[in-house]
């Protein structure tokens, strides 16, 4: 990767993380088509190692709020069907993998902007773990169907139990990866030469997570994703 390439990747991270930091969700559907378009290869280990740290600290930033019930069944569902994710991956051929993230998040976004209001409960909260088991593990996006479940709960409650899902998921989502072969340490290297990118992006959003319009922010959030889904699409 080029410094030019590497500076745009790092001002992507920084954003993504600014973003998730305080609205509770976006880093992946922001980094994982940038990161496709740049090197579909650092998918999806650049994008779960990038998250680690990042969902580490707004969960326990905002762990009062955090819904252990939801938190606990949905975790569940999204260490069942981590492998379902490994098989996609698998499946799914070099050449096309920038391909199906960008169909995977066009998808994702277009669901979460048409999806009623609704009261989650457990049918919920294992269906949206499965799911981001799925997509996680293959592609590094995972929100969407979380932020579903949550999108009408109080914001503190969407980051901090997210980013506590996510943590759980994207642990067991790399140590699988990496102990069957799929994953390449070098995208573990890239992910750590950017953590001052993610760091300033967590720090930026403490200042302001309080004040921010989560629906704006989620609406923009969104946009953003379909655009790069749609790029990574026609440009395949």
């Amino acid at each position: 990767m080029s410094t030019p390439e590497l500076a745009v990747l790092a001002v992507t991270v920084a954003v993504a993380a600014f973003v998730q930091g305080g609205s509770g969700l976006g880093f992946a559907l922001i980094v994982a088509p940038v990161a496709g378009i740049l090197d579909p290869g650092m998918l999806p280990v650049f994008v779960l190692a990038s998250m680690i740290p990042l969902n580490a600290y707004v969960a326990w930033r905002e762990r009062a709020s955090l819904d252990l019930r939801g938190a606990g069944w949905i975790s569940a569902a999204r260490l069942a069907a981590t492998p379902g994710g490994l098989a996609l991956l698998w499946l799914i051929p070099d050449r096309g993998l920038g391909l199906f993230v960008g169909v995977a998040t066009v998808l994702a976004a277009g669901l979460s902007l048409a999806a009623p209001a609704f009261a989650p409960g457990r049918a919920a909260y294992v269906a949206a773990g499965a799911v981001t088991g799925l997509t996680e593990t293959a592609t590094g996006v995972g929100g969407p169907p979380l932020a579903l479940v949550y999108q009408h709960r109080p914001p503190a409650e969407l980051r901090s139990t997210v980013a506590a899902c996510f943590l759980v998921g994207e642990v067991a989502s790399l140590v699988l990866l990496f102990t069957t072969g799929q994953g390449d340490p070098g995208d573990l290297g890239r992910a750590v030469l950017l953590l001052p990118a993610v760091a300033a992006g967590a720090w930026l959003s403490r200042l302001v997570h309080g004040r921010l319009d989560a629906r704006r922010m989620r609406l923009s959030v969104l946009g953003f994703a379909l655009v790069s889904g749609l790029v990574l699409i026609l440009g395949r």
